[in-house]
């Protein structure tokens, strides 16, 4: 097929790059435009990003001679792109002027950031999940007078190890979960060996963390309205959300409790049945299984099973039933993969296959 010519705005960043490793050898897509702050424009992107580059992976060659535009370029994207990768940090009204400009500019924007999640007509979507959501860029493309625009974002990484296990759950009745997340550094953008705060330490406290992990799941499994989702009613989640000395995994220690009584293997199986249209569809990011169930009692950790599935999966452990609430268990999901730029790759494979995105 076609390659689609992609742009990564915010392509320095720690988000940033994880797009780059991921899409410079990606099937359907190839990089032409490289975004980031005004202090990198016109550099190499070697030149720009050698010094900070945080990945695991050396640079890719096919980007470091790439020149890297500033963010007051954007103008110029239409004639170099079909869409673009947003995971550049600005200030939030801003951040809202700049993607809202490129989607009325006809370049569909699929978002990292937490901006717009909760603009009525913008879908939050985790691919597996809610993909009929997609069907809110029609309202959008109304409010923003486009053609082919429209953003579209993902959620919060630390809601993504949690929310698939309790997907497949749902029809049995969940009515109250109470949820713990043990995130990496890398979440904050940071590394280990760059932040002495954390050597042999846990933060009880993220800004903003603990909010996105109670309401933004209820607008993952909402009811989609024309120009709207309505907020999911059930369950009622309760959170808190530590930092811990781990590089790259977000953890969930996830409790729930049932509007009816239900077996261990009831659940059990519907983790291993659960199938979704990504997967169906062979979509080149789509995990095979999307969950996976360990049944060792030291499993999942971060340290062998993030990479699982290429970090695009979800793992499970510690299924078992609970003195205060029905059962408990924990997840774990690759933050920077699954919970960010991977998560935002399969989305616009998935925009790809429903005909929202298109060559210009």
């Amino acid at each position: 097929m076609k390659k689609f010519r992609v742009g990564i705005l915010g392509a320095t960043g720690h988000v940033g790059q994880r797009f780059i490793l991921l899409l410079h050898d990606h099937p359907w897509f190839e990089i032409t435009s490289l975004i980031a702050s005004p202090r990198s424009r016109g550099k190499t992107y070697l030149e720009a990003a050698g010094e900070s580059w945080r990945q695991e992976e050396p640079m890719p060659d096919i980007v470091k001679d790439m020149i890297v535009h500033g963010t007051q370029e954007v103008d110029s994207l239409s004639e170099s792109v079909d869409f673009v990768f947003s995971a550049v940090d600005m200030e939030k009204d801003a951040l809202i002027q700049l993607e809202e400009a490129i989607a009325r500019s006809e370049i569909p924007v699929i978002s990292n950031n937490a901006a717009m999640r909760w603009t009525p007509d913008v879908p939050l979507i985790i691919p597996e999940i809610n993909p009929d959501h997609t069907q809110l860029i029609e309202a959008q493309k109304k409010r923003l007078g486009t053609k082919r625009g429209f953003i579209v974002v993902k959620p919060n990484c630390s809601i993504q190890s949690y929310v698939p296990s309790l997907t497949p759950l749902m029809d049995f009745g969940i009515e109250e979960v109470f949820v713990t997340t043990y995130q990496a550094v890398s979440g904050a953008g940071r590394r280990l060996a760059d932040w002495p705060e954390m050597q042999s330490n846990v933060i009880p406290f993220i800004s903003g963390e603990e909010e996105k992990s109670e309401w933004e799941p209820l607008k993952v499994w909402g009811k989609l309205r024309e120009d709207r989702i309505e907020l999911a009613r059930k369950p009622l989640i309760s959170s808190q959300c530590f930092r811990v000395p781990v590089e790259f995994g977000h953890m969930a220690a996830v409790f729930v409790r049932f509007r009816r009584p239900i077996e261990a293997t009831d659940i059990l199986m519907r983790w291993r049945d659960f199938s979704s249209i990504v997967g169906e569809a062979n979509l080149p990011s789509a995990p095979r299984p999307f969950i996976r169930y360990f049944e060792e009692t030291d499993r999942p950790q971060p340290k062998y099973d993030v990479s699982s599935r290429r970090g695009m999966g979800i793992s499970i452990g510690r299924l078992r039933e609970d003195p205060i609430f029905d059962y408990k268990f924990v997840c774990l999901s690759h933050n920077l993969v699954r919970g960010a730029a991977g998560g935002a790759v399969l989305t616009a494979e998935l925009l790809i296959h429903q005909g929202w995105i298109s060559h210009s």
